[in-house]
């Protein structure tokens, strides 16, 4: 296993990321020594590039990263997010891109995270009541103070990521990418290129299921997942999603591949700007990962990629409500 590093701007991060949300919350129950033990596993394997954020919890994945580095931070392309407001209860408040909110969030995660600074600051979802340019004008104020290294964007369309490079240089952008979404190819893509932003890909294995692991029934309970917030995980949808994964099987088979790393190195191979951030709370999965780094693709193995997942193919949103992504 080999993980070299890639440029997200002027940002030098591991090839992969660790995601870490899922130590926390949304995908079952959670232990917090199994996921400071996966950290410690992902460091010793080189994926120095952590994501974490202020709402996941709420606050206590960035308590359980904190943890999980000390000692150790020098090692670490630490990235988290502010945006997504929640009480500690765990109720939802709404998206909040005010600049008052932007420099308590900031203070506040750091001392969870119980460092001096952030590698990668995300504004986590756009405040479509606030302009983007108030709002990344507060987040270059953090870089000013020494608080943040870099800025970057998740979910934000390309008008708005034009106005915030604008305003102050943006780092990176995270959104959904994977052989199941791909709708960023047409217009957001090419905007990132031509600024020079990095792009990292959150859920690059679709959430799971492009892993082969996923079937009817199998998610436990609690797990998200298998509500009406991820259409792609319930009746007929499922059922034609997994169909797709079977062809993904079919060739990660003959590459000698488990589907979740052909699913990664396709991910991988488009482009050097390319950073994907798969999550997982377990050293097993983490190790698995890991290997798809060494899946080389051919042309013709992309070509055979495309035809067996259209995409236009996968069926449901990747959300049950869209109206936080920003178009």
């Amino acid at each position: 296993m080999t993980i070299q590093k890639r440029q997200l701007g002027d940002l030098t991060v591991s090839t992969m990321g660790l995601g870490c949300m899922g130590m926390s919350e949304f995908y079952g129950s959670a232990d917090e020594q199994q996921g400071i033990d996966t950290i410690h596993r992902a460091l010793d394997l080189g994926v120095t590039f952590l994501d974490t954020a202020d709402m996941y919890g709420p606050f206590t994945n960035e308590q359980l990263v904190g943890k999980a580095i000390a000692g150790r931070r020098d090692e670490v392309q630490l990235a988290t997010k502010f945006g997504n407001e929640r009480r500690p209860d765990g109720t939802r408040i709404g998206i909040n891109g005010k600049p008052e909110y932007v420099r308590a969030a900031c203070d506040a995660s750091l001392q969870r995270l119980g460092v001096d600074h952030i590698d990668l600051y995300y504004q986590h979802r756009v405040d479509k009541t606030v302009p983007i340019e108030e709002t990344v004008g507060a987040m270059a104020e953090l870089v000013a103070a020494g608080k943040v290294r870099h800025l970057g964007l998740s979910e934000a369309s390309a008008a708005n990521i034009r106005t915030a490079h604008a305003t102050h240089p943006i780092t990176a952008l995270q959104t959904e990418y994977s052989l199941f979404t791909r709708d960023l190819e047409d217009e957001i893509l090419p905007v990132l290129r031509e600024l020079g932003i990095g792009l990292v890909p959150y859920s690059p294995l679709g959430r799971g299921i492009l892993t082969g692991a996923i079937r009817p029934g199998t998610l436990p309970e609690g797990d998200s997942r298998a509500s009406a917030y991820f259409p792609r995980f319930t009746g007929e949808a499922l059922d034609a999603n997994l169909a797709l994964v079977d062809r993904i099987t079919a060739i990660a088979d003959e590459k000698g591949a488990t589907p979740g790393q052909l699913a990664l190195a396709w991910v991988l191979a488009q482009g050097e700007d390319v950073v994907p951030i798969p999550g997982t709370k377990r050293i097993a999965y983490l190790e698995e990962n890991v290997g798809a780094a060494d899946v080389h693709l051919t042309a013709d193995d992309l070509a055979a990629l495309d035809a067996a997942v259209p995409r236009d193919a996968v069926v449901g949103e990747r959300y049950g409500d869209m109206s936080s992504i920003d178009a």
